[in-house]
């Protein structure tokens, strides 16, 4: 279920309230720039409530820790300048291309990791750094961990790394995990992810999806898969700084979350702009807008003819004629008709939107659609006028209102929680339990490797023994046969004997 405008609202005054009543755990505070989330940004609260499945006070101890453990790592200022950056150079892991749902892949290739060999705190940091800069490149949106586990063993599997993975998704990057793809998993290590799978709560265990040659077109297309996973990308590793502006501290606060919007129609020519919470194009507002949406912000989405559809109707309410213009985040997941128009006074229009068949649900409650409209002398407009029009809106003003995206049917699995809730406790036994299993095996491993050399060894002393003892019958056999005949008498030596 979505999180209501209210529930975020809710959530941010308690936090606020908390910051207020409690100070922040550290002397100098939380950092400006995630204040300023907790301030402005309505997706990241409402990732922590989709987390928690809508607990308040969870999500509210939960969107707390991360502020402290944020400020404490120094996550916001982490930057190819502060890690290692031959761990970053080495293409051990690094992000390139995208899954069938649109979701950035963070490629780890587990045979270039053993364990052991790299310093952890530096390894932690570096994947922090990967997991800010993906957060900044898709503005939040979630990203699927390709585990590409060709020619890997034993000594790949690195459990304290693993479990560090896993807690950044469970407690510092809520609703961020998309799909857990693991690509050619070796046999030796069949046991060990079971284990795994047992361990993780069943909608993580529902993320994981084990892939090869094969299949892997199911959740990435062949252009976006590289070669040797089958695919047609000949992409070569080559590790690109970041080019980031650098936002200074006391302007933070004063700086809204940007949300890029384009065209939500493929019919429809395109333009590139980027919105905020602005509700004005060179001109002042009215807080009472003059075109009415229903629902107010939510497109719902159902099944209808094995496809997903919402809609939304818009009426006109004010006294003039409008012309209205729908964009989206995503253009190249949506139809949508019609995306532009004109209503004269009480006139109203239902917008059709249809999510495109080559997409799936999962990550579209971070999809947004803009909802734009200005007044107009004429609703007999034909579509290239209205194109022009939308082309020159300097010097109008220009109404915005911003709707998300839910699943309408009561109980319908929605892209939720990336894990679960289990305590820090549970979660160390577990990893205990898993490490000493996966160490178990190991050890069966090394006893059969022993013992079929101990097998192979007897088999070699079997084999001589045979063919000594075989010479040795040969030779005795060979013995007697010239012995005996020395001492035979034959037909003819008794007949020559009678005769004399």
């Amino acid at each position: 279920m979505e999180p209501t405008t209210q529930q975020i609202e809710d959530l941010r005054t308690r936090f606020l309230q908390k910051l207020e009543n409690e100070g922040a755990p550290e002397p100098d505070g939380f950092h400006p720039a995630d204040l300023n989330r907790v301030k402005n940004s309505e997706d990241w609260l409402r990732r922590f409530l989709l987390h928690t499945e809508l607990d308040m006070q969870l999500a509210l101890q939960l969107l707390w820790e991360a502020c402290e453990w944020r400020k404490k790592f120094g996550t916001n200022d982490i930057n190819e300048s502060n890690v290692r950056l031959e761990y970053l150079q080495d293409g051990s892991f690094f992000a390139h291309n995208k899954d069938k749902d649109g979701k950035i892949l963070l490629i780890f290739k587990s045979k270039k990791h053993v364990k052991g060999q790299r310093d952890m705190e530096d390894l932690k940091r570096c994947v922090v750094y990967w997991f800010e800069r993906l957060e900044r490149v898709g503005n939040g949106n979630q990203i699927s961990i390709f585990f590409d586990m060709a020619d890997t063993g034993m000594s790949n599997m690195d459990m304290d790394f693993t479990k560090y993975l896993i807690g950044l998704f469970k407690q510092y990057y809520p609703d961020f995990l998309n799909y857990i793809l693991v690509f050619e998993m070796p046999w030796i290590l069949n046991a060990a992810f079971k284990i795994i799978k047992s361990w993780l709560p069943a909608k993580a265990v529902q993320k994981i999806k084990f892939v090869n040659k094969s299949n892997l077109k199911d959740y990435v297309e062949p252009d976006q898969a590289l070669k040797c996973w089958g695919g047609l990308d000949d992409y070569t590793f080559t590790f690109v700084p970041e080019q980031r502006a650098v936002v200074p501290n006391d302007r933070l606060d004063d700086s809204k979350k940007k949300v890029h919007f384009a065209d939500g129609s493929p019919s429809v020519e395109s333009y590139p702009t980027s919105f905020g919470d602005a509700t004005k194009v060179d001109g002042a507002l009215s807080l009472n807008s003059t075109l009415n949406i229903n629902p107010p912000d939510v497109i719902y989405f159902s099944n209808k003819d094995d496809e997903l559809t919402g809609s939304v109707t818009l009426t006109n309410n004010g006294e003039k004629i409008i012309s209205y213009k729908i964009k989206t985040t995503s253009p190249e997941k949506f139809r949508v008709r019609p995306s532009t128009g004109t209503l004269v006074p009480s006139g109203s229009v239902t917008i059709s939107v249809v999510l495109q068949p080559d997409f799936q649900f999962p990550g579209l409650s971070r999809d947004k659609f803009l909802v734009m409209n200005i007044p107009v002398d004429s609703a007999d407009l034909t579509s290239q006028e209205l194109t022009e029009l939308w082309k020159q809106t300097s010097g109008k003003t220009v109404e915005q209102r911003r709707l998300r995206c839910s699943l309408s049917a009561p109980g319908a699995v929605r892209n939720g929680t990336a894990f679960g809730t289990t305590s820090t406790m549970d979660l160390d036994r577990q990893v205990a339990q898993l490490t000493s299993a996966v160490s178990r095996l190991s050890e069966c491993q090394s006893r059969l490797h022993l013992e079929i050399r101990r097998t192979q060894k007897l088999q070699w002393l079997t084999i001589i023994v045979t063919l000594l003892v075989g010479v040795a019958l040969v030779y005795f056999f060979g013995q007697d046969s010239q012995d005996f005949s020395g001492h035979m008498c034959f037909p003819e030596e008794r007949l020559h004997t009678t005769n004399i």
